[in-house]
């Protein structure tokens, strides 16, 4: 079962979220989501805050063997702030890092997400990915590519295919070994098709079809220190997968295939180990299965339907609402904050979860949720 845990440092105006999850193989992970409360404090005083808290929870709270895998920072202005990060991130030990200019809705500067697993044996690449390896599984995390192509298509391009040469410098391939891509979009309105456009093109050259699979996706707003970036990624592969061992989830009765309006990612997909199943939710939104908006211009009934077609995507991979142990929900108005902050709070008050300030990829969507789920499995796959 999953654990979940929030409280309030009042003393450091720090609110944390805990989540974790310990297969009978042994192995442990943790979600940790960290954000200020006190709006008023500096960035530099909300950083520190936020640091001291994470380390003191990392030290005391989790297994001594955790292990940082993946870390994502949610900044204001990024251009102001990312410097300041990567002092202390400098110091610590490497982690794979994304920093995105996706303001916390709640007014402060800064928050932050981290992914932790115990018993793992890490290693990093010159490349930049990581790999985390156990029981004959290597996971391999990377956070931040980007690079300055003329446009946000050829940015969109290079970053894949630069990702398609480091899996193949680790015997994998795209089709075969990643699980989950992020995408952020630098003014998601204009540069997205870009984006979507590269990516069906590099996807067909990697035998990605609407007749084999795609890959579990955000598409969603989010801008880099530098302005010149217009996509940036983050990735996540498996090498060590049996065959039967990933699910793809379509839910066909609350949605539609992808590629019938132009784009091409999986819905969600589920990777199913001796001892958990593991479900990663695309960034999902109130659709219908015509590929339809949902509820147009009105917040609240948009979020109960996004949350319906988590539900029904969660079940589809024998889960639930209650076994989700991270999620990021995406906001275009800052506006909608209140109204979405006491609709969760009422209906599904012990999801762990942030809100971010992110136009999602189609204007009509005033909201969308990403989310990480965990279930016990009993198989036979070796244990994660």
């Amino acid at each position: 079962m999953m654990n979940y845990t929030r409280r309030i440092d009042t003393d450091k105006a720090v609110e944390m979220q805990i989540s974790s999850f310990t297969g009978k193989g042994g192995t442990t992970e943790y979600q940790v989501m960290v954000s200020i409360t006190d709006p008023c404090l500096s960035f530099v005083e909300q950083l520190q805050n936020l640091l001291r808290v994470y380390v003191t929870v990392v030290k005391e709270e989790l297994s001594n063997d955790a292990t940082a895998v993946f870390r994502r920072y949610f900044l204001s202005d990024a251009a102001n702030q990312t410097d300041s990060v990567m002092e202390w991130e400098c110091e610590s030990a490497f982690c794979p890092l994304s920093i995105v200019q996706q303001p916390p809705l709640n007014g402060t500067k800064i928050a932050m997400w981290t992914y932790l697993q115990t018993g793992m044996s890490v290693q990093t690449y010159d490349s930049g990915l990581l790999e985390a390896s156990h029981n004959g599984y290597r996971h391999l995390w990377g956070g931040g590519a980007f690079n300055k192509a003329a446009n946000s298509e050829y940015q969109t391009r290079l970053l894949l295919n630069d990702y398609v040469m480091q899996l193949m410098g680790q015997r994998c391939t795209l089709a075969s070994h990643c699980v989950r891509t992020w995408f952020f979009v630098q003014n998601v309105d204009v540069n997205y098709a870009g984006v979507v456009k590269a990516r069906k093109e590099v996807f067909i050259t990697q035998n990605l079809t609407e007749k084999t699979h795609y890959i579990a996706s955000t598409g969603i707003e989010g801008r880099h220190a530098d302005p010149s970036v217009l996509v940036q990624m983050d990735s996540y592969a498996v090498d060590g997968l049996e065959p039967g061992q990933i699910q793809f989830l379509y839910a066909p009765t609350h949605l539609n295939p992808t590629y019938e309006y132009g784009v091409t990612f999986e819905r969600g997909t589920a990777v199913t180990y001796g001892d958990r199943k593991q479900v990663f939710i695309s960034g999902t939104a109130s659709i219908d299965n015509r590929g339809e908006i949902v509820y147009p211009g009105d917040i609240v009934k948009q979020t109960e339907r996004m949350m319906e077609n988590i539900s029904v995507l969660l079940k589809e991979a024998d889960a639930t609402t209650r076994d989700i142990t991270q999620a990021i929900s995406y906001l275009r108005d800052m506006a909608d904050y209140a109204v979405v902050k006491k609709y969760f709070e009422a209906h599904y008050p012990d999801l762990p979860h942030l809100i971010v300030l992110a136009p999602v990829c189609r204007p009509g969507w005033l909201i969308e949720t990403e989310c990480i789920a965990v279930v016990p499995t009993e198989s036979s796959f070796k244990p994660l």
